[in-house]
């Protein structure tokens, strides 16, 4: 069976809104996306669709190299799935980013979570709650809490991850050797 890597980002912005959920959950890195990359350019959550307003959010596909991240400390964790399981992924993100205006972000389920109170409203997804869902659906990830009641910490202690990186997300390696390499390539000329 051929096998691809999904990466799982676990992220702590330092924002106020994530200083409260991390007091909230009694935990760090309380922000989950998912990448289908190494380089980390197709990365995936919920959260924020403008870096300055916390209260608009929804479907979003991340760069660990805007400001916004670049104080972020995080943990990048590898996932290793079929070409199957992989496929059915990218047909899922593709299908949500070309329907991004109709999904938003689950305030109402976040804060339901420590409550263990279920709340599954169609459309509306919270970073860890999209996260469970996407590698549920494609037969990745099982668990016994709903989706809607997962944290990012429930996603981080599954055994199938295997961390590849901790520290400041804008000093994540494969970010590093992407940049050197377009640093280093030579200049095209046209004779």
């Amino acid at each position: 069976m051929q096998t691809k890597q999904v990466f799982v980002v676990f992220s702590d912005t330092g924002t106020v809104l994530g200083r409260v959920i991390n007091l909230w959950t009694k935990s760090t890195m309380n922000h989950v996306s998912i990448a289908l990359d190494r380089e980390l350019t197709e990365l995936y959550s919920f959260g924020r669709k403008n870096p300055r307003n916390p209260f608009i959010g929804g479907f979003v596909k991340e760069d660990i190299r805007t400001a916004f991240f670049h104080n972020s400390k995080g943990a990048v964790y590898c996932l290793t799935v079929s070409s199957h399981e992989y496929r059915r992924m990218r047909l899922k993100i593709q299908a949500m980013e070309a329907e991004k205006a109709n999904y938003r972000y689950n305030f109402i389920g976040l804060f339901l979570v420590p409550l263990k109170r279920e709340l599954q409203r169609k459309n509306a997804f919270f970073c860890s709650q999209f996260v469970a869902t996407l590698l549920g659906e494609c037969g990745s990830y099982r668990h016994e809490k709903p989706a809607c009641l997962t944290k990012p910490q429930d996603i981080r202690s599954w055994h199938q991850l295997r961390l590849i990186y901790r520290g400041k997300l804008v000093d994540y390696p494969a970010f590093l050797e992407d940049t050197n390499q377009k640093q280093i390539e030579p200049e095209k000329t046209t004779a």
